[in-house]
């Protein structure tokens, strides 16, 4: 037991050692430095924020009529939930840690869209990292419970001798073939239809006749991106945890890095289950149909912050390292995706002006947090036009000081 004790101690020496000299902002308090306090080119850190807000996104304000413009031709696109209106281009830009630029109102609450898919990986990976989930290769149906439904309306109409309260959703042949890591990765190609949202309704084929009825690809060969199979995600991770995932972020990553309490992870109005007698909101994973990760940019910056540094945040290690590995490892799918929603420069094809090391997290809008470990920076930009974020990060990267 002493012995024990002694490496312990020497392991919280080394973890703090580690970080001494390395900025974390408190819970209350985000340092501001001038760019040229880092001998960094102030008039060009202007021309990239002139930049993020000249190429506002042209979508409209009212994310409703963006959403219908964006998504209404698919079948079953109504939003089912909440969303709101957006305000202006905005964004934050943090070097070593600290704060060296920011635009429009930082302070904004608004939807993130698909950045919300890599809070679903992060509670994903916590529920690894605890043993919860032995092995991201294992089959995902061997570990879920029936799923029962909350009782939220009254169906007068149902047969009551076909009636079930249960859900089943990786019974069929494919889906249980499915592993944790498929989903991740957005290779499952998970068959079904969840919360009213049937999968194949997602960014449809132009081939009707085959929406339905095509050949369903074996998981981890072919990548498609598809909220209604992340949402899939979020539900097998509700249920691994047995409680609602925004509570398990906020106890594990939002509050530990000193998030504000302003943020809110939604779900639809008809995604609710009980949990051990327990009505609980399996949430979505962005905003394709309303909900998600309505969240500040000062908020989205602790999140890129904490995976550039590797999971660890002044000392703690909240992410372990090797999640963090996983999570910016090459799909064989797709080389330009990790685990959701980490976007990699893989041979510099997203960021051409970029190290091939940076990656992002990307939701519609365009909402990016740009991460660059090389550089030591990271990079909130809110709504911009998605062909503009290159131009922007060429901006900003020439700014920087010469590497010696």
């Amino acid at each position: 037991m002493r012995n024990y004790l002694l490496i312990l101690l020497v392991f919280a020496f080394v973890s703090a050692t580690a970080q001494k000299g390395i900025y974390y902002p408190s819970a209350k308090t985000w340092e501001h430095k001038s760019p040229a306090f880092f001998g960094i080119d102030t008039i060009k850190v202007k021309e990239a924020v002139d930049f993020a807000k000249v190429h506002e996104t042209t979508q409209p304000k009212n994310l409703w009529l963006s959403q219908a413009m964006q998504f209404g031709k698919e079948p079953f696109s109504d939003p089912i939930g909440p969303m709101a209106d957006r305000g202006p281009a905005a964004g934050i830009i943090i070097y070593k840690g600290y704060i060296i630029a920011e635009w429009g109102n930082p302070s904004a609450v608004e939807m993130t869209h698909s950045v919300t898919k890599s809070f679903v990986s992060s509670v994903v990976g916590l529920a690894y990292e605890k043993g919860l989930i032995s092995s991201l290769d294992d089959k995902v149906y061997t570990y879920l419970p029936p799923v029962e439904l909350a009782a939220t309306q009254d169906l007068p109409n149902e047969n009551p001798i076909a009636k079930t309260s249960f859900i089943y959703p990786f019974e069929t042949e494919h889906n249980r073939k499915i592993t944790w890591d498929h989903l991740l990765r957005q290779t499952s190609d998970w068959e079904g239809v969840l919360w009213g949202k049937p999968d194949w309704a997602d960014r449809p084929s132009d081939k009707i006749a085959e929406w339905t009825t095509r050949k369903r690809f074996e998981p981890g060969t072919v990548y498609k991106y598809n909220d209604t199979r992340v949402n899939a995600l979020a539900l097998a991770a509700t249920l691994v945890w047995r409680k609602p995932l925004p509570e398990v972020l906020r106890e594990n990553i939002m509050n530990p890095i000193g998030a504000s309490n302003t943020w809110a992870w939604t779900g639809y109005k008809n995604a609710w289950i009980v949990i051990d007698g327990k009505l609980i909101q399996s949430v979505s994973g962005g905003g394709h149909f309303g909900g998600g990760m309505f969240i500040n940019a000062y908020d989205m910056g602790r999140l890129g912050l904490l995976t550039l540094r590797k999971g660890n945040w002044n000392g703690k290690q909240i992410l372990s390292e090797d999640w963090i590995r996983k999570a910016t490892t090459p799909t064989v799918a797709n080389t330009g995706y990790g685990f959701m929603n980490y976007f990699l420069n893989t041979d510099r094809k997203l960021y051409p002006s970029a190290p091939a090391t940076a990656y992002a997290h990307i939701g519609n809008g365009t909402n990016a947090i740009y991460v660059d470990q090389e550089n030591d920076l990271v990079a909130v930009v809110r709504w911009i036009e998605d062909k503009s974020m290159d131009g922007f990060l060429q901006r900003l990267l020439a700014a920087l000081p010469a590497k010696k």
